[in-house]
């Protein structure tokens, strides 16, 4: 049996859910829901519906799981609630402060569904390495970069300001502060450390360009405790050279058990990050699916899925494969 799917959202995120939806052989594409519908330009399957979001409460016996790809900054704090009241599903929030009462807030609507959020891979497969490697090795201290990279949610966020037609952020980590990771050192790094950001941005006619910098380094949870650079180019410029969403990081973990020095390491290194975060969450899909047969109501995030229920293979055929 197919896990009917339904996208909620078709920018970037959404294109690369279905994508990831059809090279599924257990998952079935229902229907596309956008604020555009009508005006979306070209579909990458016209065969599936493109439908408006209002008309998804319609269509709750037709879909097991919706996937959910709008933005952190204000699309999903509304439509994670609203979807998991009627659906089961998956999401990318990604806003880290705010992830607790994001979650509470899901979990509210979520009395007869199975909702996951924040999955993807920063929150999401990172999240898992960082209590996989701190579990692990209890002596020792974990850290995060992103990049060099283009975040989708940074992005976003930049776009949501008036007067913003495009926008690009970039994350760029600090290479000397990843190599004294690796030494072996321990040190202590502000968030200010261990990266810089970067923006370039497009700008409607007649926008201030100063009042929309001050927005964007002062934006908190974003970019207030980075150093940030916004450059304004023009839209031929950001068509040629900003189009492209490559991205990637490292988790490192290093410590000791008695005097031996010893680390772990997982990195990304990713050509497409809506593609590949769009994998994830079919991944989830699969396992939001699973959940909700077996009564597992709620809010969940990455720490609350079996590993087992991501994979398209059944308990034993993991065991004798992969284990």
């Amino acid at each position: 049996m197919s896990i009917r799917i339904g996208i909620a959202g078709y920018g970037n995120l959404g294109k690369g859910a279905e994508l990831a939806v059809r090279a599924n052989a257990d998952m079935e594409l229902v229907a596309i829901f956008s604020r555009r519908a009508g005006k979306q330009g070209a579909q990458l399957d016209v065969s599936v519906p493109l439908c408006s979001i209002e008309d998804a409460a319609d269509m709750v016996s037709d879909i097991d799981v919706m996937l959910l790809c709008g933005g952190s900054a204000s699309d999903l704090p509304e439509q994670g609630p609203y979807f998991a009241s009627m659906f089961n599903t998956v999401d990318s929030y990604d806003t880290h402060a705010k992830i607790p009462g994001y979650l509470a807030s899901v979990d509210a609507a979520a009395k007869n569904t199975t909702a996951i959020i924040s999955t993807g891979w920063d929150p999401g497969l990172f999240s898992m390495m960082r209590v996989l490697f701190g579990a692990a090795l209890s002596e020792g201290k974990t850290y995060t970069f992103w990049g060099k990279g283009l975040s989708q949610g940074h992005s976003d966020a930049v776009r949501r300001i008036d007067g913003v037609k495009h926008a690009a952020q970039y994350t760029i980590p600090n290479e000397e502060a990843i190599s004294t990771v690796r030494s072996g050192q321990n040190p202590v790094f502000t968030a200010r450390d261990k990266h810089m950001r970067e923006c370039f941005v497009v700008v409607e006619p007649g926008s201030e360009k100063a009042k929309i910098e001050n927005a964007i380094k002062n934006m908190p949870n974003y970019f207030a405790d980075f150093n940030t650079t916004v450059n304004f180019i023009d839209e031929a410029e950001f068509m040629a050279n900003h189009s492209e969403m490559p991205h990637g990081g490292v988790v490192l973990h290093s410590g000791k058990t008695g005097t031996n020095n010893q680390a772990m390491e997982f990195s990304l290194k990713l050509d497409s990050n809506p593609e590949f975060t769009g994998s994830v969450l079919a991944a989830y899909a699969r396992a939001a699916f699973r959940m909700s047969q077996e009564g597992l109501y709620g809010a969940k995030t990455v720490f609350d899925i079996p590993l087992g229920y991501l994979h398209e293979k059944d308990r034993a055929s993991l065991i004798k494969e992969l284990l």
